[in-house]
């Protein structure tokens, strides 16, 4: 890439012809040997690319959204998060859903652009990866386990070395049994989702690694899985201190949180509700990811507090009743801003030029830490 920002050919080995093909075919060589390099200076020998291996670029899984039985509210929520690029928090028991809703998630985001793919290429040869020129524009997933320490997951090293957000970059970043990472490890993540990339600061200098991902977060919502009913084992107190190791500040980096229930009873043996497929939520998705670069060149979660102002103005009614809605649930400036995005996102998924009542209403409806937190609080304070 630098060298034909200057204009240069380069001549690379004939193993990395694939990678500098996707780069540039046409001032780009490869080389055997030396000596085929050298009789080329010398006017000798033409030298030429390897012919390209006979791939079909495929970014699609065999992974469907319709292998879900039910869970329409978490569909719903993947859709939104995938159109808007908006970070999700999953809260649920164990075996609902939520990890597999995680996994569809890029199979219904749009494939990246080839400047896109090259900025994950670049990364990924950091750490010694291969490229797959059949799914080298498929959007990363990473998901790293919760036991990962804090280089693992922003970074670092004798000699900097990305981490797990890097490579995640222009991707999605899963991480699942949020409660299980430290805390710190949690609060690591803060700058970089905001800055969209990550300074590294050693004594011989300072190493920046991009970072602008989706962050995709699941929980359960105490430590037996379940708040309330027969089922709950534990106090408000004990599920509050469970809760507790992750940190207010990080949770409200999440655009949207969605409780991921067990099925009624009944509905694995009645085969259940299956909904729609990839391809359709994927269809409306890209849809919508097209009017928000039309309207400002950004998937709506990285619009700034202006461009908000900008391009989600409220009618006076539904400003009131947003306001409303949050000094009810005691939220931030930031969640009120977060929830205008998420609305904003439902509303270009119906190719709405406005942002309507219902639209706010949705997006107040993804707020489920937020209750669940306000409940808590108010089953101690009884």
């Amino acid at each position: 890439m630098a060298s034909n920002s200057d204009g240069r050919t380069l001549i690379t080995p004939y193993q990395n012809a694939t990678q500098v093909r996707l780069v540039d075919e046409d001032s780009n060589l490869s080389a055997r040997s030396l000596l085929q390099v050298a009789a080329y200076l010398a006017s000798q020998q033409q030298l030429e690319l390897e012919p390209e291996p006979k791939t079909t670029f495929n970014s699609l899984s065999d992974m469907d959204m319709q292998d879900i039985i039910g869970q329409h509210q978490g569909k719903r929520a993947l859709e939104i998060a995938a159109a808007g690029q908006h970070n999700l928090l999953f809260i649920g028991p164990p075996g609902t859903g939520k990890t597999m809703l995680a996994s569809r998630l890029p199979d219904l985001i749009p494939p990246m652009s080839k400047q896109e793919a090259l900025e994950v290429a670049s990364i990924a040869s950091l750490v010694g990866a291969d490229l797959d020129s059949a799914t080298w524009r498929k959007r990363p997933f990473r998901a790293p386990h919760h036991s990962s320490s804090m280089v693992a997951l922003v970074g670092g090293g004798s000699f900097p070395k990305p981490g797990e957000i890097s490579l995640a970059h222009n991707g999605i970043l899963f991480l699942d049994e949020l409660v299980e990472f430290e805390k710190r490890v949690l609060d690591a993540l803060r700058e970089p989702l905001e800055a969209g990339q990550v300074a590294i600061s050693r004594a011989s200098g300072k190493t920046s690694f991009p970072a602008r991902f989706q962050l995709i977060g699941a929980l359960n919502p105490s430590p037996s899985g379940f708040y309330q009913g027969s089922q709950c084992q534990h106090t408000p107190q004990a599920i509050l201190k469970y809760l507790g190791r992750i940190s207010g500040p990080f949770l409200d980096r999440f655009d949207m949180s969605v409780e991921i229930p067990l099925l009624p009873l009944g509905t694995l043996s009645e085969g259940g509700d299956r909904g729609e497929s990839t391809k359709d939520c994927r269809n409306r998705v890209s849809a919508a990811r097209e009017s928000m670069l039309a309207r400002i060149s950004k998937p709506n979660a990285l619009l700034t507090n202006k461009e908000i102002e900008r391009h989600c103005s409220l009618e006076k009614e539904d400003a009131e009743f947003l306001e409303f809605a949050i000094a009810r649930l005691g939220l931030s400036i930031r969640a009120y801003h977060r929830i205008i995005r998420v609305a904003r996102t439902i509303a270009d998924l119906e190719q709405s030029e406005n942002i309507q009542k219902h639209h706010l209403s949705e997006a107040l409806g993804y707020r489920s830490m937020d209750r669940l937190l306000r409940l808590l609080h108010q089953q101690i304070a009884e």
